[in-house]
This record gives C-alpha cells, structure tokens and sequence, in this order.
C-alpha cells in the first residue's frame, strides 16, 4: 500500500492547470449508454473514472481512452448488452448507481447494486427510487441489489423531490430523456455538473429547460449518431488549490483554465477569510496572507458553500485567527479527518454538526490517515503547512478524484513524495 510523505513550510510558487471534473464526466458516461457514439474531452485521469468505464465495458460498451489527450471515446453497437451493474464494480463508486436510469429507460430493465464510494454518511438512495417509480418504474430491493423494470417504457410525470439531492437529480434527468412524454423535475439539484449533464443530453437530442430548481424534459425524435463533449472543469480541484496557495504560497500563484463565475461563492467565501484573489477571464491568481480571520460557514447545495471542500476550509481555519464554524449540513459523518487534524495539533471541537476551530495554531508533521477522499487531500494540506515531516497513510482515496496532485504540487515546489509503505 502506497503513502504520500510530505516536507512542511516550503513556499509554493508556479502555475496550476485545473482538470476536467470527475463529478461531471462520471454521470456524463452513464448517459453514453444512451447515445450511438460519444467523444469526451477534458476527461480527468483518476480512479473513478476508471472504475466507471470498466463497468461500461462490463455492460456492452466499446471504450477507447486516450490518455495523452485526456479524451474517451464511447460505442454502444447495442449488441450482447448486459443490464447488470455488478457489486464489485459499483461497490467503491457511488457513481455507479447512475447506469441505473439509463439502463432502465433504454432497455426497460436494470439490476444495479446498492452503491459504495466514501465512507462519510449513509447517503440512501431512497430518492433515487422514489423519481423512478414516479415515471413508472417497478422496484425491489433483493440481495443488495436493485432490480427495476418497465416492461412498457417509462411514463413523464412531476416528480417534486422531498430534499435536494444531485444524484437522484442525475439519475432522474437520465431516466426522463428517453421517457415518454414530459417530466417536470421540481426542488432540483443545480450543481454546474448537473448542468453540464443537461448540456450532453441536449447535444443526444433532448428537449430540456431549466428554471430556478425545476427541469423539464422532453423526449425529442431527433437523436446524433456522434455527440462531442468538452467536461467543464473541477471546481472543487480548484478550491482545493486555492486553499493549499492561500496557506503556503510564496509569492503569486497562478490558477488557470478554469470560468471564475462557477465559483463566485468559494472566492467570496475566500476573500471573506483574507485571502488575497486577483480574479482574471480564465483564472485566479492567489497570494498568500499572514492574517487571516475567523468565519462562520454552513455547507449547503449549489450555490452555497460545498460539503466537498469543508475539511479543505478546516485546514485553512486553523491559520485564522479567532475562533471560526463550520456546519455540516449535506452529510452527517464527514467530520472524519478531524482527529487527524489534532494529531497535528489542530484545535478543533465537534458539537453535533458543527466544527469549532480555534486558531491560529502551529502545526506540526505527523503520521495520519486518510478515510476518504476529500478527508485525504486535507491532510496534505495540512502537511505543506505544518512542520517537519507529515506521512499520509491509505491515499488510495485521493486516486479515486484528484488527477496528478503531487506532480501539480511538485511544478510548485513542494517536497511531497509517494511511497511503499516501510519505504
């Protein structure tokens, strides 16, 4: 098993290229099942994706990756195609549940399994079902897995989600592209992601309208036998690195091949702290700032503060002065790296669903663990700020979503280096 070892309180100084985003090219590959022939780009060299297109492969999909070019072309001949989604692909992806609407709607039936992926809440998948029984959908769960048919096709309906939820929003926007008649989605997730889905669906052919948190979707007659893509790019990798400059930068950094307005919030979030941001057509440029201030956050969906870079801004807090919170309201166990956190001297209390975070404190190198994915990259942040020596233990989470972290680090001039275990 492979660790990461990391030399604290070297200034970080370069440029930082953003990937494509994972979050939205994963349920952009489930929709390929839809379409005839799909080209791909921007697509994001990490362990998900991987997982993902071995289990397209698994159903009957011809996949072709370049990874020079970052490109994935997709080909469903429709030929010997497998509804299965099978346990020991979907198991260490949530992803995986997303085939489900898009095997359903296409060929009627569809056996998927219950979904794994990071351990940081129960995260159901209750609203999932719920929008497809609404199109018409029947639905069991057997031996940890779901099996649903709908023998005559499914049926548009106004499905009005009980919460906010990008998944079943995702599963539900692939599902209803191929339903008959129309399918209004109302109390939707609006995530960039989702919105770069709706983009891929329109370009196959669907007839889709967004307002506010309600989608509508129609089926359209017409449909590309070649669609071309271009993923937008990962904003969360992106905060991700605008926190690791505003703690270590040494100088100016530069972030490039991003759209700033996608992340209006996290900068103002930023900014609010004291980090100094110039805001540039394509990218932001961060310098470091020795006094920044206490804040109060509350994760909430798009376009609030995201849950995926909470333990991120924990890291940050802890070099604020004063005392900062931060309430986690998506998921209720993603407070895991906090007694990582400690082990480096971090002064952090948990009261329910709130992170009190006293600072600023001096941290110091240690040997932690990561428990998932965004937990790992907060621990490394955590290590180019501390002193001495931090060893990052099972970062096999962090291949699951961040594409060349340490040779990005590394072109910054950061001393982080990936190991064997005992080396």
């Amino acid at each position: 098993m492979q660790r990461l070892i990391i030399k604290g309180k070297i200034g970080l100084n370069g440029k930082i290229s953003i990937s494509g985003s994972k979050n939205a090219t994963l349920p952009i590959l489930a929709a390929t099942i839809l379409s005839n022939k799909t080209i791909l780009k921007n697509i994001p060299l990490v362990k998900d994706i991987f997982t993902m297109v071995e289990l397209l492969n698994f159903i009957g999909l011809k996949i072709r990756i370049n990874k020079n070019k970052n490109i994935i072309q997709t080909h469903n001949k429709e030929k010997n195609i497998n509804t299965l989604a099978p346990y020991k692909l979907v198991k260490t992806m949530r992803a995986g549940v997303l085939v489900l609407g898009s095997l359903l709607t296409k060929y009627r039936k569809a056996k998927v399994s219950l979904p794994g992926g990071c351990a940081i809440g129960t995260r159901p998948v209750d609203l999932h079902l719920f929008a497809l029984k609404k199109l018409g959908a029947k639905i069991k769960i057997k031996d940890g897995y779901i099996h649903a048919e709908a023998k005559k096709g499914l049926i548009g309906n106004t499905i009005n989600f009980p919460s906010i939820s990008v998944g079943a929003t995702e599963n539900a926007l692939l599902a209803a592209s191929k339903a008959q008649g129309k399918t209004v989605l109302k109390n939707c997730a609006i995530e960039p992601e989702i919105k770069d889905l709706i983009i891929f669906l329109k370009k196959m052919g669907t007839t889709i309208h967004l307002k506010g948190r309600t989608i509508t979707i129609k089926k359209s007659k017409i449909e590309n036998s070649k669609i071309e893509h271009n993923v937008i790019f990962d904003r969360i990798e992106l905060g991700t690195y605008m926190i690791a400059c505003a703690l270590q930068a040494k100088g100016n950094i530069t972030i490039n091949k991003i759209d700033p307005r996608i992340v209006k919030n996290e900068i103002d979030t930023l900014k609010k702290i004291g980090v100094k941001i110039t805001v540039k057509k394509t990218s932001v440029i961060i310098q470091k700032n020795n006094k920044l201030k206490r804040i109060n956050i509350i994760t909430k969906p798009y376009p609030g503060f995201p849950t995926d870079l909470q333990a991120q801004l924990m890291v940050l807090l802890t070099q604020a002065k004063g005392t900062s919170k931060i309430r986690e309201d998506i998921f209720e166990n993603r407070f895991m790296h906090v007694p990582e956190l400690k082990r480096m001297g971090a002064r952090i209390e948990i009261k329910d669903k709130t992170a009190i975070i006293t600072g600023p404190t001096k941290l110091t190198g240690a040997e932690v663990m990561a428990t998932d994915l965004r937990a790992s990259v907060s621990l490394v942040l955590a290590g180019l700020v501390a002193d001495n020596r931090t060893i990052i233990n099972r970062i096999y989470h962090l291949d699951r979503g961040y594409e060349h972290l340490e040779n990005k680090l590394k072109k910054c001039k950061a001393k982080i280096k990936r190991v064997q275990n005992g080396a």
